[in-house]
């Protein structure tokens, strides 16, 4: 019996689509991979989207159990 892979991770995605770009970016694939290359591309920024989406809920959720009505901005000096 197969098991059933879960979603990539966020680190995961974008490893992926990085490698993605730099190869599409080249310029040496023929059409057709090209456009299997760009459809992975837009399945894999959707993925990290939602990853991004879930992680932001979670931290407004966090925040606001904290009693904090909204995030602050780090200032630019604290910013990574």
């Amino acid at each position: 019996m197969t098991e059933k892979k879960d979603s990539p991770s966020f680190e995961e995605t974008l490893s992926e689509l990085d490698a993605i770009v730099s190869e599409m970016e080249s310029g040496d694939l023929p059409l057709e991979v090209a456009l299997e290359k760009f459809e992975r591309g837009v399945a894999l920024s959707r993925l990290g989207q939602q990853s991004l989406e879930q992680a932001e809920q979670k931290v407004k959720i966090l925040v606001n159990e904290q009693g904090e009505n909204q995030l602050h901005t780090l200032p630019e000096n604290e910013q990574p």
